[in-house]
């Protein structure tokens, strides 16, 4: 099998299962940096409107000062509600990351506005084993840092890494990645002109796998549909990556079973097309 990946300072080359070489832009430690601080800026406004709230509707401030005031110490306050709000804190700090990147198909508020996204290191979406498993970990590399982390461990180790990887992304076997927009254009871009149909044309080795193609919508047929009319006018390079672009929120939300020595994401594309309209033929 050949060599899965050939890696340089700043970019991640992954060899994509029809054997050609797909660059990934390793995400700078300062993007990294801006991300996370707005995504505990989110996170740090969401708990203190939560204990704000929480304490309010149990009475814990003095009417008489405006609510501004407590009435009673936090100590006196009942066990349950303390070990409510210790619950609560920790699934804000730890649920965050894991819910956003898992739903939001590797990417948080903060990666999003920095364009940034978490993959597998085979470039494929990261699943909710992997979401987890990376951010269970975000404790350790915040050390010293829990309440203000200050992410000294996950430094070192991004510095140490050849993948720019923290010791969450080593264990889950993710990194993160820099969308790239001028590698290739954008969805409104590729599918802006109408032209005659050849969504249907089988130019790949027939791509087998197994999944509920009932949980695809319309609109993301017709994403996939355009893609396979207008490839034809991308260069080679733009067609890889936008197939792999298209693909990919699928492959997600579908999780197929599928042989990886045959698999391609052309292939994979023209056969979901296929099989969707075959059932939508036997339907009618």
């Amino acid at each position: 099998m050949p060599q899965q990946f050939i890696e340089t300072e700043e970019t991640l080359i992954i060899e994509t299962p029809e054997r050609v070489p797909l660059a990934f832009a390793l995400a700078s430690i300062g993007n990294r940096f801006l991300a996370v601080a707005i995504d505990h800026g989110i996170q740090y406004f969401s708990i203190f409107t939560i204990a704000w709230a929480f304490l309010s509707l149990l009475g814990m401030s003095d009417p008489a000062a405006g609510g501004s005031a407590p009435a009673t110490p936090l100590s006196e306050m009942p066990k349950w509600t303390i070990a409510l709000l210790i619950i609560t804190v920790f699934l804000i700090f730890s649920g965050y990351f894991i819910l956003f990147e898992w739903l939001w198909n590797g990417q948080t508020p903060g990666k999003r506005l920095l364009k940034l996204r978490v993959i597998r290191e085979d470039g494929r979406p990261i699943t909710l084993w992997e979401a987890i498993a990376r951010n269970l970990l975000r404790i350790f590399d915040a050390v010293p840092g829990f309440v203000l982390p200050v992410y000294s461990i996950g430094l070192i180790s991004i510095f140490l890494s050849s993948r720019d990887q923290r010791i969450g992304d080593m264990f889950a076997g993710t990194v993160v990645v820099r969308e790239r927009t001028d590698e290739a254009p954008t969805f409104a871009e590729t599918f802006s002109n109408p032209i005659s149909d050849a969504a249907f044309r089988r130019v790949c080795k027939p791509t087998d796998f197994q999944a509920n193609i009932n949980l695809l919508t319309e609109s993301e047929i017709e994403v996939v549909e355009s893609f396979l009319r207008r490839r034809w006018d991308l260069t080679d390079k733009q067609r890889l990556w936008m197939g792999w672009r298209v693909a990919l929120p699928i492959m997600f939300k579908l999780k197929p079973n599928y042989d990886l020595q045959t698999f391609t994401y052309e292939g994979f594309l023209e056969e979901i097309v296929h099989r969707f309209h075959a059932r939508q033929r036997f339907l009618n």
